[in-house]
C-alpha cells in the first residue's frame, strides 16, 4: 500500500455541482440491466433516508446490482465521472450512514442476498451482504448452530450493514460484536478494485485490516461477501427478570454482576416508562410499578446455568431487587426478551416520532447518566424511554417528539446532542453500535483530538484517495471542527493554527 496522503488532501471531494445527471444515468444503464437502476422520482423517494428520518436527501439514481461484477462496473463508472457513491444495506441504520448524497448514487446491496455456504464442521457461513441477520441463524439451525450478534432489527437488517456499523445486540456482552464474529470480508473499492481482507483461517498475514474495515460505515468500500463465525446453540438458556424500585440500585446490580466475574449471555435494562410502553405491545408480564427492570440471561449446560443464576440471584438480592423471576420454560424466556426487542416499535405506538440515541458510558455511571437524562427530558419538554445494553454501558434512549412541529424537532436534536456530550464527559463514547454517520459527526470533534481525526482521514484516503465513497460521513474535516470551535487544545497550543476560525 502506498504512503498515506495528508489529511487535508484526503478530505477534499471534487466539485460536484455540475454533475450531468442524464449522462450519468446513460453510463449506468450501459452496465446495469434496466430493472437494476432506479431513476424516477417516485421510486427514489424510498431511498431518501435510512432509519434516521430526520435527515433526508434525494440521490441522482439508485443502483441495485445483483452480481459483484455489476458492483465493480457501477463503482468504476462513478469513479471515472467523479460521482459520489453511498453504499446501502437494508436501510435500517439509525445514524444517517446511508443518507444519499445529492450529487451521488446510492448503491444498494439488497439483491446480493444469497447464502453461499454453511460449513457445519468449520462452523462458518459465507454470505452475501444483502442476507438478513436472522436468515443466517435460520440457515445454520439444522446443524445446531447460529450467528450470535442479534441487533433488535435482526429480522430486517442485513449482514453488509452489520459489517459497516459493527452491530451488536442483546447477546453481544458474552458473544461479541460483529467484529468478533466475522472472519473475512470481500469488498470493492471506489476504483473498482476487489480486496479480500481477513481469512477463514485463525489468522491472516499482514496488518489487521479486518478490524479497520468492520465499522468503517461504508467509507472504504462496498462489501460483496462475508465469512461469519457460527457458534453451537447452548443446551440451556434461562432469563432472570429483576425489578427495582430505584434506578441507582439497578445500576449497582449491573456493576456488581460484572465485578463478580460473571459474563451473562445478555444483561439489559429498561426504565418504568419503557416497560409500560412495551407491555401494551407484547404483554410480557413486566411489573409496571418497578422503576427499572433488568433482564439477565445465562446459557450453557444445565449445571453451568444453574450455578450462574444462583450467583446472580444473590447479587440481585443484595443490590435491592424487589422482585426476581426466572423463566420456567423457553416460551417465558422468549416473552421476557420480546418486550426488550419491541422497545422501538412500542415507542412508535405512543409517539408520532422517536429519536434513538447510542451513547456508551462506563457501567458504574449508569445511574448518574439516567438521572441526568431525566433532568434533560424536563428541560426540553419531551418524553423519554430508556432501554439499553446495561452490561456494556451502551445506551439507547428514545426521545419522543413530533416531526410535524419544527420546534419539537429542534428540541429533540438538542436533547440528543446533550446526551452524547455527557457520554463523552463521563468517560464514554458517542456511539456503541449505530455508527456516527451524519447524526454524530459534530460530536466527533468533542470525542477526538485533531491528530486523531487526521489519522482517520489518512486511513480513508488509503482506500479512497478521491474521497467519493460515502463522503461527508463519520469523520469531520478539521475545518468543520475549527468552525465549531471544538478542536482539542493540548498544553495551551491551538492545533492547526493555519485553519480559519469563525
Amino acid at each position: 500500500m502506498s504512503a498515506l496522503p495528508q489529511a487535508h488532501e484526503a478530505a477534499a471531494v471534487p466539485p460536484l455541482g455540475s454533475t450531468d445527471r442524464p449522462a450519468l444515468i446513460a453510463e449506468l444503464a450501459r452496465v446495469l440491466p434496466e430493472d437494476c437502476l432506479i431513476t424516477d422520482l417516485g421510486r427514489l423517494r424510498a431511498y431518501e433516508c435510512d432509519g434516521l428520518m430526520l435527515m433526508r436527501e434525494m440521490p441522482l439514481a439508485v443502483a441495485l446490482p445483483t452480481t459483484e461484477a455489476q458492483v465493480i462496473a457501477v463503482l468504476r463508472t462513478c469513479h471515472r465521472l467523479g460521482v459520489p457513491v453511498v453504499p446501502r444495506g437494508a436501510g435500517t441504520g439509525l445514524s444517517g450512514g446511508a443518507t444519499p448524497h445529492k450529487q451521488g448514487v446510492v448503491l444498494s446491496t439488497a439483491r446480493l442476498n444469497r447464502i453461499v455456504s454453511v460449513d457445519r464442521l468449520a462452523q462458518q457461513a459465507v454470505v452475501q451482504p444483502g442476507v438478513r441477520n436472522l436468515a443466517v441463524s435460520e440457515a445454520a439451525a439444522p446443524y445446531g448452530l447460529y450467528y450470535a450478534p442479534d441487533p433488535s432489527s435482526q429480522i430486517a437488517c442485513s449482514i453488509g450493514g452489520n459489517v459497516a456499523e459493527n452491530s451488536g445486540g442483546v447477546h453481544c456482552l458474552k458473544y461479541g460484536l460483529t467484529v468478533h464474529n466475522v472472519l473475512r470480508v470481500r469488498m470493492v473499492t471506489m476504483a473498482g478494485e476487489v480486496m479480500e481482507i481477513g481469512s477463514a483461517a485463525p489468522d491472516s498475514p499482514g496488518y489487521d485490516l479486518l478490524a479497520v474495515t468492520i465499522g468503517s460505515e461504508g467509507l472504504l468500500g462496498v462489501v460483496t461477501e462475508v465469512t461469519v463465525k457460527l457458534v453451537p446453540k447452548p443446551r440451556v438458556a434461562r432469563c432472570v427478570l429483576a425489578a427495582f424500585d430505584d434506578i441507582r440500585r439497578a445500576g449497582q446490580a449491573v456493576a456488581d454482576i460484572i465485578a463478580a466475574g460473571i459474563i451473562p449471555a445478555g444483561l439489559e435494562m429498561m426504565d418504568q416508562a419503557t416497560a409500560a410502553a412495551v407491555e401494551q405491545f407484547v404483554h410480557a408480564g413486566y411489573p409496571l410499578d418497578a422503576a427499572a427492570i433488568l433482564l439477565c440471561e445465562s446459557d450453557g449446560t444445565e449445571e453451568e446455568v444453574q450455578d450462574e443464576i444462583a450467583r446472580v440471584r444473590v447479587l440481585l438480592d443484595t443490590a435491592g431487587a424487589t422482585e426476581i423471576r426466572i423463566s420456567s420454560d423457553e416460551a417465558e424466556r422468549l416473552r421476557f426478551w420480546a418486550g426488550r426487542k419491541a422497545a422501538f416499535p412500542a415507542a412508535g405506538r405512543i409517539s408520532p416520532d422517536y429519536y434513538c440515541m447510542d451513547g456508551t458510558i462506563p457501567r458504574k455511571r449508569l445511574a448518574e447518566m439516567l438521572e441526568a437524562m431525566e433532568v434533560m427530558a424536563k428541560k426540553y419538554g419531551l418524553g423519554l424511554l430508556n432501554v439499553f445494553h446495561a452490561g456494556d454501558g451502551n445506551l439507547h434512549p428514545l426521545i419522543l417528539f413530533d416531526s410535524n412541529d419544527p420546534d419539537s424537532v429542534h428540541r429533540a436534536e438538542a436533547f440528543g446532542v446533550e446526551i452524547l456530550e455527557l457520554s463523552v464527559a463521563l468517560g464514554g463514547t458517542i456511539t456503541g453500535e449505530h455508527g456516527v454517520g451524519l447524526e454524530k459527526i459534530n460530536q466527533m470533534c468533542s470525542q477526538f483530538a485533531s491528530d486523531e481525526l487526521d489519522m482517520f482521514h489518512r486511513v480513508k484516503a488509503a482506500f479512497d484517495p478521491a474521497g467519493l465513497m460515502n463522503p461527508g460521513k463519520a469523520v469531520p474535516t478539521l475545518h468543520r471542527c475549527a468552525e465549531m470551535g471544538r478542536m482539542h487544545v493540548h498544553h495551551g497550543e491551538l492545533p492547526h493554527p493555519e485553519l480559519p476560525r469563525f
